[in-house]
């Protein structure tokens, strides 16, 4: 076999739809599942000193009961902002004020914010296998451009299968998570 020839970086491709599918449970966690959970509230932005910033970086969030998460803020100043990008988030909670600490008390789902959820999910989990496609795509893409170099025909079978083999593993991951997802949004 000739040096001149590129074979595909299965590491990196596997790096890759990793980071496709951490992507997919950081989306995961945010979505809301009638039990109080402090990821719940990362995505949210805050503008604080005529910047946006993470809300965990203006305040403390805890959850000292199942149906509650609270938020302390550490500037008396930002406590209304905190509260506006908190109503404006689209979470559908109606924070409540109590000086620095602002309560956000998770109400119970309804069945029909629960198959809004559920779908909500099946769109991320979309999401997250279009990634996984697309870097299968760059693998395969790699492995014609070593065929075009000389790699011969067994070779590139065999890597065609390889790829394939982890492209297959990594979508059952994403349906697996999604299942999961979807059980646990549904379950009242």
């Amino acid at each position: 076999m000739s040096e001149d020839i590129v074979e595909p970086d299965l590491d990196d491709l596997q790096r890759r739809m990793d980071g496709a599918i951490a992507s997919l449970k950081t989306e995961f966690a945010s979505l809301r599942t009638g039990r109080a959970s402090a990821s719940m509230l990362e995505p949210i932005m805050v503008e604080s000193y005529g910047q946006m910033t993470p809300i965990n970086q203006v305040g403390t969030v805890n959850v000292p009961e199942p149906r509650m998460v609270t938020v302390n803020v550490w500037d008396k100043s930002l406590v209304n902002k905190v509260e506006k990008a908190i109503r404006e988030s689209g979470l559908g909670i109606n924070p409540q004020l109590n000086g620095t600490i602002i309560m956000l008390p998770i109400p119970e789902l309804n069945e029909e914010r629960r198959r809004e959820l559920s779908k909500v999910a099946g769109t991320y989990a979309e999401n997250a296998r279009v990634s996984v496609r697309n870097v299968r795509r760059d693998g395969m893409d790699q492995i014609k451009k070593g065929k075009a170099a000389g790699m011969s025909e067994d070779d590139q079978k065999l890597w065609e299968g390889e790829v394939q083999e982890l492209t297959d593993k990594m979508i059952k991951s994403v349906d697996q998570s999604l299942e999961v997802k979807q059980a646990e949004i549904m379950q009242v």
